[in-house]
């Protein structure tokens, strides 16, 4: 399955960001092959507004099924939620490597809801 980490380096042993919009760096892997690559989210980072809606665009344009982040806004949840995919926590200090493997195995907790209010710089 292709999942996006929010990452906030370009490297798969990048800590995974705790903002999903404004991420600099998503890592586009396959749980299953554990093939990646990384997608630059520069131009989100300090955008006025907007940037969970152009983000979740833009893995959803990657045909990812799911998201790992630290906390995704109420725009950003309802773009992935309408996309088909789900949304999953990692808590802080986690490498993208690490997340992914617990998500492999079910470890990660589903975000039902968005988790944070809305703009986080």
């Amino acid at each position: 399955m292709k999942v996006a980490i929010s990452a906030q380096t370009n490297d798969i042993d990048a800590l995974v960001d705790p903002r999903f919009g404004r991420a600099p760096w998503f890592i586009i892997a396959d749980s299953e092959t554990g093939d990646w690559h990384a997608r630059d989210n520069a131009a989100n980072v300090s955008a006025s507004g907007g940037a969970g809606v152009q983000a979740g665009s833009a893995v959803a344009s990657e045909g990812v099924k799911a998201v790992i982040t630290g906390n995704v806004g109420p725009n950003a949840h309802k773009v992935l939620v309408a996309a088909g995919i789900t949304i999953h926590q990692a808590g802080n200090g986690v490498t993208v490597r690490d997340a992914l493997a617990a998500f492999t195995t079910g470890d990660l907790p589903v975000a039902q809801a968005p988790t944070m209010g809305g703009h986080w710089a």
